[in-house]
């Protein structure tokens, strides 16, 4: 009979360790449902708190710009067994823990992982150097404090490419939206959702393609 208590207590507890370390909330707001999840214990409950809000500020916005279809209920997980800094797959962001620890003021990272649910690009017909450049060009247009960050789109350099991805191309991006023609980045954007993405596509948007428009930043790649 003691030996079955036992068991029955530590069952319990087991339950009760497993549920407090994978502590889940959920939080509806503007006609969207966030699932926080983290099995992280020491999680700070003001980056909680600014993590759940940057996704409130920022997830409407993008969804209106970009895909009004996107889903509508989205998943935030910080993981202590998660080695990179963030990544997204089927509605699901997951947070390195660590990442986290050490780079509290990086609050946009949320930005850029919830563009890639908005994106929804399924099997892309496009470069993964696009889709990644594509959602640093957001963060930097949506972000609510890249500088807290000290986040910043890169200065060009000679060995810079706009195949190199990210923040690079990000400002690549920039300068054309700015320079070139406002609505690109959204366009290809749209492209690379219904799957009708070519490289031909920047220079019937654009009248250059991709070779020309960067040969033009180098040339002058103030924004």
């Amino acid at each position: 009979m003691k030996r079955v208590t036992l068991f029955s207590v530590l069952f319990f507890l087991a339950v009760v360790s497993f549920t407090q370390s994978y502590a889940q909330e959920v939080i509806k707001k503007k006609g969207y449902t966030l699932t926080f999840e983290s099995n992280f214990a020491q999680l700070d409950p003001k980056l909680k708190k600014r993590l759940i809000e940057t996704f409130f500020e920022v997830y409407p916005k993008l969804a209106k710009e970009y895909n009004p279809n996107t889903i509508k209920e989205v998943k935030f997980f910080v993981d202590t067994n998660y080695k990179g800094v963030a990544a997204t797959s089927n509605g699901k962001v997951s947070f390195s823990s660590n990442w986290m620890v050490k780079h509290p003021e990086d609050i946009d990272v949320v930005t850029h992982e919830v563009m890639h649910i908005v994106q929804d690009y399924g099997r892309s017909v496009g470069p993964g150097w696009l889709t990644e450049g594509i959602a640093d060009y957001v963060r930097s247009k949506f972000g609510v404090d890249n500088p807290g960050a000290k986040w910043t789109l890169p200065d060009l350099k000679p060995e810079h490419s706009y195949k190199n991805s990210y923040r690079i191309t990000a400002r690549f991006f920039t300068w054309i939206e700015k320079h070139v023609k406002p609505g690109t980045i959204k366009a290809i954007d749209a492209s690379l959702r219904e799957h009708t993405y070519t490289p031909s596509i920047w220079a019937k948007l654009t009248g250059k393609d991709l070779d020309a428009l960067w040969a033009d930043y180098v040339k002058n790649p103030q924004l």
